[in-house]
Parts: C-alpha cells; sequence; structure tokens
C-alpha cells in the first residue's frame, strides 16, 4: 500500500466524523439560536422550569433539618433536588420535537443533506447545556442556606447529572417521534412515569425506614442509584461503590437512550 492511498482512506474516513460535528454544530445552532435573540425569554423560562425544584428546596428543606445537622441535611437534600429536576426537564425535551413534527417544521430539516444523528445531537448539547446551567444555579441558590459540598464532588456529580439527563432528554426525543401525530402517548407517559420515578428514589424522603416491598421495588428504579452516587460526591465520597453504581447506571441510561433515539431518528422521521 502506498502513502498516497494510505493518506486517502485515512482522509475517508475523517470526512464522515467532520461532516457529523458540523452538522452537529449547525443544529446546536439553530436550537440556540432563538434563545440567543430573546435572552429575556429564556431567563424566565429557566427561573419558570426551577420554580417547583426550589420550592421543594425552601419548603422541604428546613423542615428535615433536624436529621443530622443543618449542614448534613442539605447535603442529603440538594443532590435529590438536582436529580427530580434532571428528571422534569430532559424528560420533557421531546416537546419542541414533537410540536415541530405535529407542525411540519421539522419537514424543512430533513430534505436538507444534514444528518440526522447531527440533528439528534443537537438538540441534546441544547438540552444538557441547560441542564448544567440550572444545577450550578441551584448549587448556588443552596450554599447560602448552609449547603457546605465538597468541590470536586459537586463537579463530578454535576457532570454525572448532564450523562444522565442526555439519556433521559434522547429517551424523550424517541417518545415524541412514537407519539405523532397526535402527541397522546407522550404526554401520557412524561405525566404518569415522572412522579413514580422520583418518589421511589428517596429524592425527598429517605427509604431506610420504609418497608421491605417498597425498598425493593426502590432497587429496580434506576433513579435510586443516581441520587445515591450524587449524595456521597456531595459529601466526597468519591470512591465509594454507590458511585461507581450510579456512573454505571446513568451511562446505560444514555447509550441506550442515544441509540434508541438515532435509530428512531433515521427511520420513523
Amino acid at each position: 500500500m502506498t502513502v498516497e492511498t494510505a493518506s486517502m482512506r485515512r482522509g475517508a474516513r475523517t470526512r464522515p466524523v467532520k461532516g457529523l460535528l458540523r452538522d452537529t454544530l449547525v443544529s446546536f445552532r439553530r436550537e440556540m439560536t432563538p434563545a440567543l435573540r430573546e435572552p429575556g425569554g429564556v431567563l424566565l423560562g429557566t427561573i419558570i422550569a426551577m420554580l417547583q425544584p426550589l420550592l421543594f428546596l425552601v419548603l422541604f428543606g428546613p423542615v428535615l433539618a433536624g436529621g443530622g445537622g443543618r449542614e448534613q441535611t442539605w447535603q442529603w437534600f440538594i443532590p435529590g433536588v438536582l436529580v427530580m429536576m434532571c428528571l422534569f426537564g430532559p424528560l420533557s425535551a421531546g416537546y419542541s420535537l414533537l410540536s415541530e413534527l405535529i407542525g411540519g417544521a421539522m419537514e424543512r430539516m430533513l430534505v436538507t443533506p444534514a444528518s440526522r444523528t447531527a440533528m439528534l445531537m443537537g438538540r441534546t448539547l441544547k438540552e444538557s447545556l441547560i441542564l448544567l446551567v440550572q444545577a450550578v444555579l441551584i448549587v448556588a441558590v443552596a450554599i447560602p442556606m448552609g449547603l457546605r459540598p465538597d468541590l470536586v464532588g459537586v463537579i463530578v456529580g454535576i457532570a454525572l447529572l448532564v450523562v444522565f439527563g442526555t439519556g433521559l432528554g434522547a429517551l424523550s426525543f424517541v417518545l415524541a417521534i412514537l407519539s405523532r401525530p397526535s402527541g397522546t402517548l407522550f404526554y401520557l407517559v412524561t405525566q404518569t412515569v415522572v412522579f413514580p420515578l422520583m418518589l421511589l428514589s428517596g429524592v425527598l424522603l429517605p427509604l431506610e425506614a420504609a418497608p421491605g416491598w417498597l425498598r425493593a421495588v426502590a432497587a429496580l428504579n434506576p433513579v435510586t442509584y443516581v441520587v445515591e452516587a450524587q449524595r456521597r460526591l456531595f459529601v466526597g465520597e468519591l470512591a465509594a461503590p454507590p458511585v461507581l453504581y450510579g456512573a454505571v447506571v446513568a451511562v446505560a441510561v444514555a447509550a441506550v437512550g442515544l441509540l434508541l433515539a438515532t435509530r428512531a431518528m433515521r427511520r420513523a422521521v
């Protein structure tokens, strides 16, 4: 094999990757452009999206303060609030895609040579960025209330949260594609799944005192492991086994979600 032939083959392999990255960036810009043009609306939307987590933060946090001191309470409670925010946000991310599918706006994108995988990745990047900003704001609000987290643990925890949210957002896109044209399935599933996942993960109340059958059900809930990993990370226990379990669950959800969403985008749209 000549040097020229080897160089041409390497170039042929890198062109699809570069094209995918370029199309992903274009899709990300398309998703972010309306937000950048109306920053006030984005700020308002972010505040509205955070109202429920903030409400739980203000109302339930002080109520739990009798457990083990104020600082320990916040370090236990805030990670659960972050995961709750992750459930409410990314799981509803498919609404924008569903609106474009029903309204026909997505058809204009599909006639372009852009990769459908890139269209998905651009949307996922936008949702991940929003989740990252919201998580940082929640932690910033909680620090004056008494939260004293481990800095490295917070960074790792938020990164883990973004990975988990990426998978949930991708699954939301799958649900949006399956729900067209009426969207009934999307609204039905998102409204009925979020609260059981949240309540059966120990986000608001510890599950140690729960009945055995409830703890067994919680053990089947993947969100439980992410919540426990977040709590260990916030107190600096980076090498604790629950952190590994939570990381495995988050990566698995992200991998499965992106795989299913990519297939759905290629075949069903």
